[in-house]
């Protein structure tokens, strides 16, 4: 991001992004994230998991499933490629679909995990696999899905903090790269940084010349620097600013999925789709 100087016309890092799911005709979440950074700037691969061992049913029943989630992508005008696999279990799912090529030619460099905000059954799977995804130098996402549709209207909200910093380049192509879909169209993208007040002026400094140096669309008047308060978590800065948020994105380390577990993606359920970068 801060080698390019001609964003607009040519990204210097692509995602191609997989994902694999066992939910894909319970919601479209997953689906619709992915439609929107394959639709201009990045590539988007969509994998239905089918329990199981391979067998002549199961190869019948993922071709029919296949067949019916592509007419499902083809209602929502997505670019995303769908396939499905069929696999003893998610971590031996997850291990395929790592080393798996891109449609691009390219190899697939973001893998994204979802779970529904309120029933995170799956959650633990995601945990127990990060470290597995991870280890492939992969960019991980994990979009907390919603049953509140998208409202447009108000925008992307990236929440910064000081302990995550280095999430921040990431979050930031991506809202841009997201808003290219039609269906963000004059959406504005909005910056929440939090950090002490005495690192203020320097922060915004810092991260205004990574802006500029990208030429995104992002005004100076979009981005809020917020005081790091001991006694208000930057859980309830997100629940209490951005409420009514398209969608938000907050970054997460790797250490505090170690330490926390589950508890680093939850408590969150009251605001629409958010999504966690690393």
């Amino acid at each position: 991001l801060q080698k390019s100087s001609t964003i607009r016309k040519r990204l210097p890092w692509r995602p191609s992004a997989v994902c694999v799911s066992q939910n894909s005709f319970d919601r479209d979440n997953i689906l619709l994230l992915l439609s929107w950074i394959a639709h201009k700037q990045g590539f988007g691969t969509f994998i239905h998991l089918i329990k199981g061992y391979y067998s002549n049913s199961n190869a019948l029943k993922a071709n029919e499933m296949q067949e019916i989630l592509i007419n499902k992508a083809e209602r929502i005008k997505s670019n995303v490629y769908i396939d499905t696999i069929v696999s003893p279990s998610y971590t031996s799912a997850i291990a395929q679909i790592i080393q798996l090529p891109g449609i691009s030619g390219l190899e697939n460099n973001m893998v994204i995990f979802e779970f529904d905000k309120e029933k995170p059954d799956n959650l633990h799977q995601i945990v127990d696999n990060f470290a597995l995804v991870s280890s492939g130098e992969n960019d991980v996402l994990v979009l907390g899905s919603s049953k509140k549709p998208v409202n447009y209207k108000k925008g992307i909200h990236i929440w910064i903090k000081s302990s995550d910093a280095f999430n921040a380049n990431l979050m930031i192509l991506m809202s841009y790269i997201i808003t290219g879909h039609p269906s963000w169209k004059n959406s504005k993208i909005s910056i929440f940084n939090v950090c002490k007040k005495e690192n203020m002026g320097e922060t915004k400094e810092r991260l205004l010349k990574l802006i500029n140096t990208g030429r995104l669309p992002i005004s100076e008047k979009n981005i809020q620097m917020i005081e790091a308060n001991e006694s208000v978590s930057i859980q309830n800065q997100i629940l209490k600013y951005s409420e009514e948020a398209g969608l938000v994105m907050t970054g997460f380390r790797s250490e505090r999925i170690k330490h926390d577990g589950i508890e680093v993606f939850k408590g969150f359920e009251s605001i629409g789709d958010i999504l966690f970068v690393n």
